[in-house]
């Protein structure tokens, strides 16, 4: 008696295809929202190399601009701006999930430990 014939298909949940894909798609979009993200760092960099250097030359050549007070402030304005923008380019809220959740997890068992210890003891 032979036994009954398998299908050599795997059921939708032996098969890990869709989800790699899907995995994939989005691994793919983070890395190119990656890459934009040091793009734009990159650029506001050199800008902001650019504008020191003209900064620099001003203060340099105070005496011989007639509204060098105005433009000092207008660029100084502007590397203000590149900075905030820099930072908020390395620093985002999702960076500090993972570090936030371990915190809360190990922070709330040290309060139940202290609570425990606190009613064991007293």
């Amino acid at each position: 008696m032979k036994p009954p014939k398998q299908s050599t298909q795997p059921s939708p949940e032996e098969n890990p295809e869709p989800d790699f894909a899907q995995e994939l798609e989005e691994v793919e979009n983070s890395l190119l929202l990656l890459k934009e993200r040091y793009a734009q760092v990159q650029r506001d960099q050199e800008q902001k190399a650019q504008w020191q250097q003209e900064l620099k030359n001003l203060k340099q050549n105070r005496h011989q601009h007639p509204g060098i007070k105005k433009e000092l402030k207008r660029i100084q304005q502007q590397l203000e701006a590149l900075e905030i923008n820099l930072e908020s380019q390395l620093f985002s809220w999702t960076s500090l999930k993972r570090p936030f959740w371990q915190a809360v997890r190990f922070g709330g068992m040290g309060v139940m430990i202290g609570w425990l210890l606190k009613s064991w003891v007293g």
